[in-house]
């Protein structure tokens, strides 16, 4: 999970982040299974911090010991480490304030888990979709003009990496549709029959946009920069992502003010939800296996690691993942 963390403070406008950690900070000891899912989650914490942690592996361990200069705090449960990790490094934050006033808090209590998991990713959705519009933006202005970058590299080099990300979004959409497909919807379905025939229709709608957005990418990669139909094709690739943009903003909108405040109604028991959330976890195997840092960039710290404790929900324990 490091990489997305540790690169260069030099970035182009497509590799800004909602969050950029460059300060140094002491190095730190951690304890525990190579293996164990809460030594990961620590080790994902400090990065946030930009804390670069000694690991001493010990699979003998059954606990996950964290130290910081002379204090030592072990666990399970993650709260205490997390909440330790806080106190020694509290900025960027990584957990809701927690105090009887916070409402952000009591809300995240209350909001059934498939609910949470759906808020999120529309929120990396969003934001990706977002950064490919300002990228897109970017190259319309500099019309071609090569830039003394060596992290933008040539214009064609630039839309390559355009590209690349844009194939990688493209995985997320259709994972996160498919989620809500064959889990979410189908659970409000059961609630009230047609309640979720719009939101499949506009998943199909926008299918021939995200094709013409790969049309597009295609006729700018194989153009010289000095091509007079060069700045045409960038304008049509801007405007496409401009309208998948709105598109996107507009269906989340409707999916979060309409549909997913009724999954409350439904009335699910605790084990009820953690069994959906892995049925919603199983879905989005294939870009959480191979797009994770991707999908977590278009997050805040503090809601990369409300994702990770979701996640968690789907263990049986501290440390070990259900099957």
């Amino acid at each position: 999970m490091g990489n997305c963390f540790t690169r260069s403070s030099k970035k182009s406008t497509a590799e800004i982040r909602p969050y950029d950690c460059i300060k140094p900070s002491p190095t730190v000891k951690l304890y525990g299974s190579s293996s164990s899912i809460l030594t990961s989650y620590v080790r994902f914490a400090l990065l946030y911090k930009s804390v670069c942690p000694r690991f001493l592996p010990s699979d003998t361990r059954s606990d996950t010991v964290l130290q910081i200069g002379s204090e030592t705090v072990s666990g399970p449960p993650r709260e205490t480490l997390l909440r330790f990790i806080e106190s020694k490094f509290p900025h960027p934050p990584l957990i809701l304030n927690g105090d009887g006033d916070d409402v952000d808090c009591r809300e995240e209590e209350t909001t059934p888990l498939i609910v949470r998991v759906t808020w999120l990713q529309h929120k990396s959705l969003i934001w990706h979709v977002g950064r490919m519009v300002r990228w897109a933006e970017d190259l319309v202005n500099r019309g071609g003009r090569r830039a003394v970058d060596p992290v933008v590299g040539s214009p064609k080099m630039e839309v390559r990496k355009l590209g690349n990300s844009y194939s990688q979004l493209l995985e997320l959409l259709f994972e996160h549709a498919q989620m809500e497909e064959r889990i979410v919807f189908p659970l409000l379905e059961k609630a009230d029959r047609g309640l979720c025939k719009a939101a499949n229709e506009e998943h199909a709608r926008d299918l021939p946009i995200m094709n013409g957005i790969k049309e597009d990418i295609k006729s700018v990669g194989v153009l010289d920069s000095g091509n007079p139909g060069y700045q045409e094709a960038l304008c049509n690739l801007s405007s496409r992502l401009k309208l998948l943009q709105r598109h996107c903003k507009e269906h989340f909108e409707e999916e979060e003010r309409d549909l997913l405040p009724l999954i409350e109604a439904v009335e699910l028991s605790r084990e009820q939800e953690k069994k959906i959330l892995v049925e919603c976890f199983g879905v989005m195997q294939g870009t959480h296996s191979n797009l994770f840092n991707f999908f977590l960039e278009g997050l805040l710290p503090q809601e990369a690691m409300q994702y990770l404790d979701l996640i968690i929900e789907c263990s049986d324990k501290e440390g070990t993942m259900s099957k």
